[in-house]
């Protein structure tokens, strides 16, 4: 990834874990919500904003833990 790109993440890389989500919208929203369901992630506002992934037809969300 790139510089530019690392800069757009709320947090930066050193700071905390982060597990990253990639795939269709579809995809990304249903991980989502299926890791909030297992508690893997206690609240839904420690996922960043789903947004376009670099990758054609891709989006993302990075679950900060």
């Amino acid at each position: 990834m790139s510089t530019e790109f690392n800069e757009l993440l709320p947090v930066s890389v050193s700071d905390k874990s982060q597990i990253w989500i990639i795939g269709t919208r579809e995809q990304v929203l249903h991980t989502i919500n299926e890791f909030y369901v297992k508690r893997i992630a206690t609240d839904r506002v420690k996922f960043t904003p789903i947004i376009p992934a670099p990758f054609e037809g891709k989006y993302m969300s990075v679950l900060v833990r």
